[in-house]
């Protein structure tokens, strides 16, 4: 209203009007329009007003025509009649009086007590003498309920307690006999109420059926006791690192919203200023711990911190709780099925290596089922940009369940030779070695034999040799060599015999030393010794069988460490 009469005045080209500054209120009260200013406004021109006033009855047209105005301190009120264009005569607001207070219901006292002659719900209850105002607050939570992870809020059941003194309602000398004055949203409506807002704040309400949950008593001495209950989904911005075993740190903040910390000023209560309800229980969570604090919020006219055009300190409180997340149903529903999967992948390794069909059936539906366990679970988490403990967890059994199918195609391709490896000693280091050397090393390799051992022409195992009538590697003649000698006869044909390695081994040493006996030369030892790739690719299934549940059971060692330790 000020800026509108502003306005007119600097329109107005006979300046019939204007006022000297200060903060202008306007409210209705029986039929009138009120004005209430800090400074006298002085009225030369009456039309100019009216003109004022038929803007303001657009509108609001409950209003009448009839323009009342006179400084807050001042009781004698200047009115005009825009209907009738006459001047009323000087009269004094009429103020009730409190005297024998006792005789009146609550509310025909309480409408004395705070009526407008004497009490101004606008203004702060110290503004004569400019003093802060302290406001005390207290909680009481009902319920806690964190919401899905990707949610990043909570939603709150929680009583509200605000209280301050207002010695303007102090009725003591007035009503002696009356102990409080209580009142719902009518009292709301005609005492000053501080504005706190939640800044963390999704959405929130009153709560209540037929009308909100709100209670204020005044007590004798002017102390206001203002109640509300209400539900809040606040957010609460959570660090998902190690979920599913994260704490998760979440808060209410409250600031006030129009008074600065100069004038307004927010304290908890000193003796349990938040308290739990017997009967709260969480379910995905527990709660550790809960602390409030006090603080001072800058507010901040370029990104607009608390509201535009206003800057300053603001007073600001905080209620904090610490949540566990309970991994009872992660370890049920997502961990220990990951590892039983995981473990039957390590089934293939009993079944023979050309069993192609069982052993590819058995790890695609493994690995299918996983990826679809680990699915189920990657639904209720948001999108960031970091690693979670549980995205280890997924690659880690993923690179075990892989690795069971890549076995399988290794000791699947190494079966299907059909050539003999010739090894230097039977270990890991020289049949791995021979296994993934490329097909002309190996050429090149058993050349080389050849050349060192001239006397032996050739030797294989006979198990490759009876896969046609056997495929069991341990069946007789598993320790069987086919052994060719070359001697000199009149038909100059070879002589083949069968024999044994132990007879093998000891018929060279017998040769050896029979022909050391006739020269000097040492004898020389060969050391070298040949596997069938059916026997290659058995001995690396034996070894799966050992090395990948070893491997396992390291990589879980480290993954529980990092996440209860670190």
């Amino acid at each position: 209203m000020a800026n509108l009469l502003k306005e007119v005045y600097e329109k107005t080209s006979e300046h019939t009007a204007f006022y000297t500054g200060g903060d202008i209120h306007w409210t209705s009260d029986g039929g009138h329009f009120l004005c209430q200013c800090e400074d006298v406004i002085k009225v030369i021109d009456t039309n100019t007003l009216c003109n004022v006033l038929t803007i303001v009855v657009k509108y609001h047209p409950d209003v009448s025509k009839q323009i009342i105005f006179g400084a807050a301190d001042d009781t004698k009120i200047r009115s005009w009649d825009c209907k009738s264009g006459q001047k009323t005569q000087n009269t004094a607001l009429e103020c009730p009086s409190l005297d024998k207070g006792d005789s009146y219901t609550q509310s025909e006292f309480l409408s004395r007590l705070a009526h407008e002659c004497r009490y101004d719900r606008l203004l702060l209850p110290t503004y004569q003498t400019g003093d802060v105002v302290y406001v005390h607050a207290s909680a009481y939570v009902y319920f806690i309920q964190p919401a899905e992870a990707h949610d990043l809020n909570f939603k709150l059941h929680f009583l509200l307690q605000l209280r301050w003194t207002d010695a303007r309602l102090a009725y003591a000398l007035y009503s002696p006999e009356r102990t409080k004055i209580i009142g719902e949203s009518d009292l709301r409506q005609r005492i000053w109420v501080p504005h706190l807002y939640m800044s963390n704040e999704q959405s929130s309400s009153l709560m209540g059926t037929d009308s909100k949950d709100v209670l204020i008593s005044i007590a004798p001495d002017g102390e206001v006791l203002f109640s509300r209950r209400m539900q809040a989904v606040l957010y609460c911005w959570m660090n998902l690192q190690k979920f599913p075993f994260d704490d998760q740190t979440c808060s209410m903040n409250l600031e006030s919203w129009k008074y600065n910390a100069s004038i307004l000023r927010l304290m908890w209560e000193k003796d349990n200023p938040v308290r739990l309800s017997s009967e709260l229980h969480l379910t995905e969570y527990s709660l550790l711990d809960y602390w409030t604090n006090e603080s001072v919020v800058r507010g901040d006219i370029v990104n607009m911190r608390l509201g535009g055009g206003r800057s300053g300190n603001y007073s600001a409180l905080k209620f904090t709780f610490k949540l566990g997340r309970e991994v009872g149903y992660y370890l049920m529903d997502y961990f220990i099925p990951s590892m039983m999967i995981v473990a039957m992948s390590w089934v293939t390794f009993w079944l023979q290596a050309d069993a192609s069909a069982p052993r590819i059936t058995l790890g695609t539906s493994t690995m299918l089922s996983f990826i679809t366990l680990a699915s189920s679970q990657a639904k209720t988490l948001p999108k960031v940009s970091y690693i979670k403990a549980s995205e280890v967890w997924f690659l880690g059994c993923t690179g075990f369940i892989f690795s069971a199918l890549v076995e399988f195609a290794f000791v699947n391709t190494i079966w299907r030779r059909k050539k003999v490896v010739s090894l230097k000693k039977v270990n890991s280091k020289y049949i791995l070695k021979s296994t993934l050397t490329p097909r002309l090393a190996r050429k090149e390799l058993q050349k080389e034999l050849q050349e060192s051992s001239p006397h032996l022409t050739k030797s294989r195992s006979c198990s490759s040799l009876q896969q046609e009538t056997s495929s069991d590697p341990a069946g007789p003649g598993y320790n069987n060599y086919l052994t060719v000698h070359s001697f000199p006869s009149a038909l100059n044909l070879p002589t083949i015999t069968t024999q044994s390695y132990d007879e093998l081994i000891a018929g060279q040493g017998g040769q050896r030393s029979a022909g050391s006996e006739g020269s000097d030369e040492p004898p020389k030892h060969h050391t070298w010794t040949t596997m069938t790739p059916q026997e290659i690719a058995t001995w690396i299934d034996k070894r799966s069988r050992v090395l990948f549940p070893c491997l396992f059971i390291f990589f879980n060692i480290i993954y529980w460490t990092f996440v209860y330790c670190l």
